[in-house]
């Protein structure tokens, strides 16, 4: 098993390197489902694998000019104090709803990546920093987050880069490494207070992580932005399903409402979408 574990591992890495997140959306459920770890255990231990894997995975892309460190410094400072509040929180908090919470949250941010690919904005140059009020606000936001789920935001840092602050996909691939690095180190410190750690697992685990990662960088800056940001989106939605699926009782699956539910929502996707695309047409020349 764990050879299976640590193979697995080298996806984290590869996550990182190539899209600037996904470590612990991997990560949780590797050390949960395949290494047999309790949640909040798994959760910590996340933390300090996604941290060092950051780290080391900002490398190459510093050396390829793709991060912004004025604003990931200020970003990750602020994310740290949230994201140690949040490892406080987690707790009191029941190892289940983190896990439908992080699920659901994927499955948000997803949609919202998503939705962003069909019909991006003019991403602004490339040299252009987000302005403080708004990195204050989303770091804080992200870090509390990652204190509470164990993830080290890579979800939430990239949207808030590439959408609200209008890097281009790259960069904020580059960018988040390195405020995943420093809140992912805040949010452990948060929950070694009531976690232990397996240290040996959770070395083998990063050094595979590594691996990947640096596997992973050599790609990121030449893949194209738009593909970047779907196959970001699309991974990010198979694991929140993963998650959410396998932390719900199957008797809400099974029940006629959710799937009622599922179709409703479906069909209104399909019914804005269409509506969008109408509305295109008519407005075009």
């Amino acid at each position: 098993m764990i050879t299976l574990v640590l193979a697995a591992s080298v996806l984290i890495g590869v996550s990182l390197g190539i899209l600037g997140g996904g470590g612990s959306i991997l990560t949780v459920p590797i050390l949960v489902y395949l290494a047999g770890q309790d949640t909040k255990e798994a959760i910590a231990t996340s933390l300090f694998v996604v941290g060092v894997t950051s780290l080391v995975g900002l490398v190459p892309h510093a050396r390829a000019g793709r991060v912004r460190w004025r604003t990931g410094l200020i970003f990750g400072a602020v994310s740290m104090v949230g994201a140690y509040g949040g490892g406080r929180l987690a707790e009191y908090i029941p190892g289940t709803v983190l896990l439908v919470a992080f699920a659901l949250m994927m499955l948000a941010t997803a949609a919202a990546m998503l939705r962003k690919s069909r019909k991006q904005k003019q991403a602004k140059p490339a040299h252009t920093e987000l302005p403080l009020k708004h990195v204050l606000v989303e770091g804080l936001v992200v870090g509390a987050v990652t204190g509470l789920v164990g993830s080290g935001g890579g979800f939430l840092v990239v949207p808030a880069l590439a959408l609200l602050g209008g890097l281009p996909m790259s960069v904020a691939v580059g960018t988040s490494l390195l405020v995943i690095a420093m809140k992912s180190f805040s949010g452990l410190a948060g929950h070694l207070s009531g976690v232990s750690i397996d240290w040996k697992l959770a070395l083998m685990v990063t050094a595979a992580a590594v691996v990947g990662s640096l596997v992973g960088s050599r790609f990121a800056g030449r893949i194209p932005q738009d593909t970047l940001r779907k196959a970001f989106g699309w991974f990010v939605v198979v694991m929140g399903v993963f998650v959410l699926a396998q932390q719900l009782d199957t008797a809400v699956w099974s029940h006629p409402a959710t799937w009622a539910g599922l179709a409703t929502a479906a069909a209104l996707a399909v019914g804005v979408r269409l509506l969008r695309r109408t509305r295109g047409a008519r407005s075009a020349p």
